[in-house]
C-alpha cells in the first residue's frame, strides 16, 4: 500500500484506528462466507455476477431491468419531532445512498439532473460509493467527483460495506465531511442539532455508536447516519431521534407490489425501505440511487430522498388555525 496514503489515514484517524481499520479490511474484504452480520455475501463473489447477468439476458429481462435502474426518482419524507429546535422547522436534508457510481453511468447522469433543481439545507451520503467490494476504486472516486460537483455544501458522509477506508482521503478532498464514528454540530442562530455518523456496521463491523452518542447532549435533537439500518436497536437506545440509512436497496429485485426477495440484512422487513419507527426513534431506509451485483432493478425504482424536519407542535398549531 502507498505509504503516503497510510500517512494520510493515520493523520486523519489516528495511528491505532487507521492500522486497525486497514487490518480488518485485509483480513476480510473478499470473504464470501462468515464475516459480517449475515453469513453469505454474494456481492463478494465476483464470478457469479457474470452468470446472473447472462441468465437475465437469456430470459429477456436484462435490458428492461437496466432501464428501470437508470430512472432515479425523488422521494419526499416528513420527519416530525416535538423537541426539534424552532430554527430547524422546515430544515431539509437531501439523502443519497448506494450510488455504486461505477455500475451505471446513466443512473448517475439522471441523479445529477435531478439534484440540479432541488432545494435543501444539508446533503448526506450513506455509503456504498463503488460497485465492487474489493480491488481498484479509482473509477468510483472519479464517479463520485462528478456527482459531488453538482451537490451543494455542506455534505456529510459515511462509508458502506462496499467501500474501503483507502477511499477516505479522496472523498474528503471532494468536500465531503466523512464521519468515522464522529459527530458534528449544525447551527442556526443560537440553536443547534447534532449529526453523527458511524463506520460500516454490516460487514466490517467497525461502528461505535457509544462513542458518537456520548457527544450528543441530553435532550438535543440528533440524527445518526449509518450505511445499514441493522443497528436500529442500538441507535434507539442511544437516544437518536432519526436514523438515515440505505444498504438494502429495497430488495432491488422485487416481486409485484415491491415485495423484496431478499434484503441482505438482519432486520424486520418493514424496515427494508421507506419510513419506519422503533421506540421513540424515526428511521428511513432509502432503496438507493444505484444498483449492486448487476445493474438491474425490478419493481423497486432507485431513489434520492428529501427529508423535511418538522416541529410537531407547530404543525398542530397551524392545523387549528
Amino acid at each position: 500500500m502507498d505509504d503516503a496514503l497510510v500517512s494520510k489515514l493515520e493523520e486523519r484517524l489516528g495511528r491505532i484506528h487507521a492500522r486497525q481499520r486497514l487490518g480488518i479490511e485485509t483480513d476480510h474484504e473478499a470473504q464470501i462466507f462468515g464475516q459480517g452480520l449475515n453469513f453469505f455475501h454474494i456481492e463478494n463473489w465476483y464470478s457469479v455476477h457474470a452468470l446472473i447477468r447472462s441468465i437475465l439476458k437469456l430470459s429477456g429481462l436484462y435490458w428492461r431491468g437496466r432501464r428501470n435502474a437508470e430512472r432515479v426518482v425523488v422521494k419526499h419524507n416528513d420527519v416530525e419531532c416535538a423537541h426539534l429546535p424552532a430554527a430547524f422547522d422546515g430544515f431539509t436534508i437531501l439523502h443519497i445512498t448506494d450510488t455504486h457510481v461505477d455500475m451505471s453511468q446513466r443512473a448517475m447522469l439522471c441523479l445529477v439532473e435531478l439534484v440540479a433543481g432541488l432545494h435543501y439545507d444539508l446533503c448526506v451520503l450513506t455509503g456504498d460509493y463503488r460497485g465492487k467490494t474489493f480491488g481498484e476504486f479509482d473509477a468510483a472516486l472519479e464517479g463520485m467527483a462528478r456527482v459531488t460537483a453538482h451537490l451543494k455544501q455542506p455534505i456529510l458522509g459515511v462509508l458502506g460495506n462496499h467501500d474501503t477506508i483507502r477511499m477516505l482521503p479522496g472523498l474528503e478532498a471532494m468536500g465531503i465531511r466523512m464521519l468515522q464514528n464522529e459527530c458534528v454540530t449544525i447551527k442556526r442562530g443560537d440553536q443547534e442539532i447534532f449529526v453523527a455518523g458511524i463506520d460500516d456496521a454490516h460487514y466490517f463491523r467497525v461502528d461505535n455508536i457509544e462513542k458518537v452518542g456520548s457527544q450528543v447532549p441530553d435532550g438535543a435533537f440528533s440524527i445518526l447516519l449509518s450505511h445499514t439500518p441493522e443497528i436500529y436497536r442500538q441507535a434507539a437506545h442511544a437516544g437518536f431521534d432519526l436514523l438515515l440509512s440505505g444498504h438494502t436497496h429495497g430488495g432491488q429485485v422485487c416481486l409485484p407490489g415491491s415485495i423484496p426477495i431478499t434484503l441482505d440484512s438482519v432486520l424486520p422487513r418493514r424496515m427494508g425501505s421507506g419510513a419506519w419507527r422503533h421506540r421513540d426513534m424515526v428511521g428511513y431506509t432509502s432503496v438507493g440511487a444505484g444498483s449492486s451485483v448487476v445493474a438491474v432493478r425490478f419493481n423497486c425504482p432507485p431513489e434520492i430522498t428529501l427529508h423535511r424536519l418538522c416541529r410537531t407542535a407547530d404543525r398542530l398549531n397551524r392545523a387549528d388555525l
